[in-house]
């Protein structure tokens, strides 16, 4: 069964419905009293810490949390500030022999890991690391990705949670929110690191704007699939794609197949319901990957397919300036080289 973003806001959906969604570059800063940032955080190493999140909650602890158990990329994320967890829940195994995507740059033989499947969250792990919080991705809130709704109450029992939203918003919101919270928790975002990061994320984004005027027209559909269906996404449900749309990539635009609007469901013999120039292929542990995907004989006819103009989608790249500059730079040269096909 692929997880995907949508799945549960109540647990995991019957059959057709679940399947249709699923070195630190800086030290900690110093010990200052008291700092804050923008996204309504105030941090200290020895004074109060308050940080108000995506779900509208101020939360507050006594002092800086210091054991975080945090979503695999949104660990991920953190750790390009130089801020590190205790804890991972979420996709952290090799895929195909190579690092998985979500996990970034974590030191992963380092970490607890409280469970890599959707639905999977050891409760008896989790307590034993003493955590000061937990940290996760929404999708959108006030959910908290991969955290079990069964669990939910057990789990906030043990420590405070904190939740970033992710979707039907633009990419850059996400991008400055995990950066708050980076800082909060003792971040450097004044770090040479950091600040390179930042301007090579401009830098990156500037030419992906520039690839989609020159060679404009050209049609993008992001997917992913399973034995069973494709699942063609709804741009505006998606914070990257969102804002890749703004950018002024033209994306097929798939019809809301449920009730949280991220896919439209295409069983593998409608999958020529759309033409597209370029597919983004959901690159994702639990997704099929482009060799699973040549099962399905009508996957093999589409032009795109047929024409080598694929490119993997990081649908759940961490999000941090650093993680996304690759995303872009990578689109940005897929868009390039694409020509216009016929349908």
């Amino acid at each position: 069964m692929v997880n995907k973003p949508g799945v549960s806001r109540r647990g995991i959906l019957a059959s057709a419905a679940a399947l249709a969604l699923a070195a630190p570059l800086t030290a900690c800063g110093g010990d200052a009293d008291e700092d804050s940032t923008e996204g309504g955080a105030k941090s200290g190493g020895k004074g109060p810490w308050t940080f108000k999140d995506d779900r509208g909650r101020k939360v507050s602890l006594d002092s800086r949390p210091r054991t975080l158990v945090a979503f695999v990329s949104t660990a991920a994320a953190l750790y390009d500030y130089g801020v590190e967890v205790k804890g991972i829940f979420g996709p952290s195994k090799p895929v195909d022999g190579k690092p998985n995507p979500q996990a970034g740059r974590l030191p992963l033989s380092k970490l607890t890991s409280l469970g890599t499947e959707f639905g999977q969250f050891s409760i008896e792990k989790y307590a034993a690391l003493g955590p000061d919080l937990l940290i996760s991705n929404m999708f959108p809130p006030p959910d908290l990705w991969f955290v079990p709704e069964e669990s939910r109450k057990k789990i906030e029992s043990l420590a405070k949670t904190v939740g970033i939203s992710v979707a039907h918003t633009s990419l850059l919101q996400p991008l400055r929110r995990t950066a708050e919270l980076a800082e909060s928790l003792g971040a450097d975002l004044k770090a040479p690191e950091v600040v390179k990061a930042k301007k090579d994320f401009d830098k990156a984004v500037e030419e992906l704007r520039a690839a989609a005027r020159d060679n404009g027209g050209i049609k993008v559909l992001a997917m992913t699939g399973d034995d069973q269906q494709m699942y063609v996404a709804v741009p505006d449900s998606y914070c990257d794609l969102h804002f890749f749309k703004e950018l002024g990539i033209e994306f097929v635009e798939g019809k809301k197949s449920d009730e949280w609007g991220f896919w439209e469901f295409l069983s593998w013999e409608n999958a020529d319901k759309y033409h597209a120039d370029l597919i983004m292929i959901d690159n994702r542990s639990n997704a099929q990957s482009p060799e699973e995907l040549k099962r399905h004989k009508t996957w093999l006819q589409l032009p795109a397919v047929k024409a080598g103009q694929t490119v993997p989608w990081a649908m759940e790249e961490r999000y941090s300036y650093l993680g996304y500059t690759p995303v872009l730079k990578s689109l940005t040269e897929a868009i390039r080289k694409a020509k216009k096909l016929k349908g």
